[in-house]
């Protein structure tokens, strides 16, 4: 199949995409179709590798509300209701909702997920569907299912355990949550463990790291401590890492070496924190988001996450990670022109980094040729305008299309 007009990573000039057996085996501007070969005529549209979602929690997503609403809008209560919520999780309840919210983020473009599973229920009922989901929607989406203690590793009873329990089961990816733990020293604790059981099973890393709007909260330290200590390096991601907006500049400007030399990555979820932090403030309220544009300045890799889809964490979301990172470069105050034209790398080739993708993904001769087609001739107007995403080809097989929205004035 041979694509013709596609405009690459906002390239001004359009280029041919060859692709046979699933895989990109040339690309060039003038390639002559083979005989017989199918030609699709992009119409200098722009071409991006797929979309990922670096965080969210697909256990949860569908369920604001059941059985109770978060009316603080606090990450704590939040928490509260997913322990109500808990009690109903069924492999049949769980698959359902996933299917849908899969589906969802298929037809926006997405392809591969990382999602953070709650392992602190003794049946780990759905760590064990998420692992036979990864497989059932792989022609889909790319999962990568990460152990999440919810309620903490030393403050919940027997976590150590269950934690290692769903790694045998399968997980991808070790978590863990050290500002829910009891005290500073369950939270360092929590991290050791976490980064020890990573290295000691070969797994990634992917800690909730001090989303809390307390300065005080230090757990970020500790990740890129272990991180550099154990020769994990950028296989460890610190998510949200929201204490870092009320962090002292003197001392961010020391913990900045040491997140240099730890390598880790960093997700930010700009729709769901702005709407979690600050709940305690009076007025100036704070954003409550990482340090976004000072930590990319330092050359340190940052991308964007949805988070929560219709949960007891956050009562909205459609899978679209555009209102991510049209949400982040407002808050994050990344307006630039250049700055929006390169923000979907945030979603794109900066997340690939944080899952690890390696050669697995990006358009180059030799990859999957997995990619989507943007209602744009690049990403600013692709942001600006909501563009749809015409189709998403996974290993060369398209698995979504879309159709420009119309809209006209009668008068």
């Amino acid at each position: 199949m041979l694509f013709q007009n596609a405009l690459i990573e906002n390239a001004a000039a359009a280029t041919c995409i060859r692709v046979e057996n699933g895989r990109f085996t040339a690309i060039g501007p003038e390639l002559t179709p083979h005989p017989g070969e199918e030609v699709v005529d992009l119409q200098n549209k722009l071409v991006l590798p797929p979309f990922i979602e670096s965080h969210v929690h697909l256990d949860t997503c569908l369920t604001a509300g059941d059985p109770v609403w978060n009316m603080s809008g606090t990450l704590f209560e939040g928490i509260e209701c997913w322990s109500k919520r808990k009690e109903k999780l069924s492999k049949q309840d769980i698959k359902d909702r996933v299917n849908r919210a899969v589906r969802m983020y298929a037809a926006h473009g997405v392809q591969h997920i990382r999602t953070h599973v709650d392992v602190t229920d003794p049946s780990l009922v759905a760590m064990e569907t998420l692992v036979e989901l990864r497989e059932e929607l792989r022609d889909l989406v790319d999962i990568q299912v990460v152990a999440f203690p919810q309620e903490g590793i030393l403050s919940y009873p027997n976590g150590k355990q269950l934690m290692t329990d769903a790694v045998k089961m399968g997980a991808d990816v070790v978590g863990a949550i050290p500002h829910f733990e009891f005290t500073r020293e369950y939270s360092v604790e929590s991290l050791n463990f976490a980064l020890w059981l990573a290295a000691e099973n070969d797994k990634l890393v992917d800690v909730h790291c001090d989303e809390i709007d307390d300065e005080a909260s230090r757990g970020l330290e500790t990740v890129a401590t272990r991180a550099l200590e154990l020769g994990l390096y950028d296989k460890v991601t610190a998510s949200h890492t929201t204490a870092m907006h009320s962090y002292n500049n003197a001392y961010v400007v020391r913990l900045m070496r040491l997140l240099k030399m730890s390598k880790i990555n960093f997700v930010s979820n700009p729709l769901v924190n702005t709407h979690l932090q600050g709940r305690m403030d009076t007025y100036p309220k704070r954003r409550g988001v990482t340090r976004v544009k000072e930590l990319t300045a330092e050359g340190i890799n940052v991308s964007f996450g949805h988070d929560d889809i219709f949960d007891p964490w956050y009562p909205m979301g459609t899978g679209n990670l555009r209102d991510v990172v049209l949400m982040g470069l407002h808050v994050c105050q990344m307006m630039g022109y250049q700055e929006i034209m390169d923000s979907y790398k945030f979603i794109t080739t900066n997340a690939a980094k944080t899952l690890y993708l390696g050669e697995k993904y990006g358009i180059e001769v030799g990859r999957p040729a997995s990619f989507v087609v943007m209602d744009a001739e690049n990403w600013y107007n692709a942001l600006n305008t909501n563009a749809v995403a015409l189709a998403s080809y996974k290993n060369g097989k398209k698995i979504a299309e879309g159709t420009p929205g119309c809209r006209k004035v009668l008068f």
